[in-house]
């Protein structure tokens, strides 16, 4: 199987995150994978967004000044209330700004549907493939819709789209993917882990199982993210890039999984992952993990500049 580069967010680290645009960028560098986040407004529509509420690091009000502090949350905002405000550049003088200097504003860019994208990108390219992210938290019930709503809209628009065999939906809220297993099981599904201080998504909280994990309790499994996922019926662990480690990766070649790790932005670690032999890698930089590949002998993907 080939390595699977993906972009995160697009290709945050040089175009807006979630956005047409800065999905076209990711299309014209050449990924594998289209990697995103999805929420839904108060009119049903599935948006492209990491954000469960407005962020005021990346948000423009319709006169143009910045949102002063966290905004509305995105359900409570209908598709025409969200796009009014222009999420094309990072707010300057943020912590935001400091991490990604090479990104190049888009002004005027929107939050797109996700019907929007798949529709560019498929207009670009009959074979990326799209990577897309339930955000829903069990820690901040009734900011979002319910697991299964937004996975379930999801699930339709790959389904319109002709695009389900070409996806991936993953979550940190396993409750999305355990709804996808019951009731849409053509639906490929990836289980999202954290095991680091301050996000810790697997770990049992004062003898109570992590409320990510759909009811289960890490103990049962020897505090294993891959025997987790193997139990709930995965193929494929996404961890976060820190807490994998040679041990934890053979035992998920053992359990027959795909590992993709995020979100890996620097050399080293690329290139030491993929001697490792992970699958692949969730980037905002596809342009330096591009250069990685080549450098290994692995043929990167081929440009798809949008239409």
């Amino acid at each position: 199987m080939a390595f699977d580069l993906q972009g995160h967010r697009g290709a945050r680290g040089l175009a807006p995150e979630n956005t047409l645009e800065g999905f076209a960028k990711a299309l014209s560098l050449g990924v594998t994978t289209l990697e995103m986040d999805t929420g839904m407004t108060a009119d049903g529509v599935v948006v492209v967004m990491h954000d469960l509420s407005l962020n005021p690091d990346i948000t423009r009000l319709p006169n143009g000044a910045w949102l002063a502090g966290p905004g509305p949350s995105i359900r409570s905002l209908t598709l025409a209330e969200l796009q009014a405000h222009d999420v094309g550049r990072i707010r300057p003088g943020t912590r935001y700004a400091a991490t990604f200097p090479d990104q190049v504003p888009a002004d005027g860019a929107r939050v797109p549907t996700l019907d929007a994208v798949l529709t560019l990108a498929n207009a670009a390219s009959h074979t990326v493939r799209f990577n897309i992210e339930t955000k829903v938290s069990p820690l901040q019930q009734g900011l979002t819709v319910a697991p299964e709503v937004l996975a379930a809209g999801v699930a339709d628009a790959l389904a319109r789209a002709g695009l389900t065999e070409r996806a991936v939906v993953q979550s940190f809220d396993w409750r999305s993917l355990d709804w996808l297993k019951q009731h849409r099981p053509e639906v490929v599904r990836s289980y999202l882990t954290s095991q680091t201080p301050g996000f810790d998504t697997v770990s049992s909280r004062d003898g109570r199982p992590s409320p990510w994990l759909g009811g289960r309790d890490a103990a049962a499994y020897g505090n294993s993210a891959p025997r987790l996922v193997a139990a709930a019926g995965g193929n494929v662990w996404s961890p976060n890039h820190r807490d994998v480690t040679e041990a934890s990766l053979a035992e998920a070649r053992l359990l027959g999984l795909t590992v993709v790790p995020w979100t890996v932005n620097d050399v080293p670690t690329m290139e030491r992952l993929i001697g490792w032999g992970i699958d692949g890698i969730i980037t905002d930089r596809p342009d330096l993990l591009r250069g990685v590949l080549a450098t290994r002998g692995i043929a990167p993907p081929p440009p798809s500049p949008a239409p």
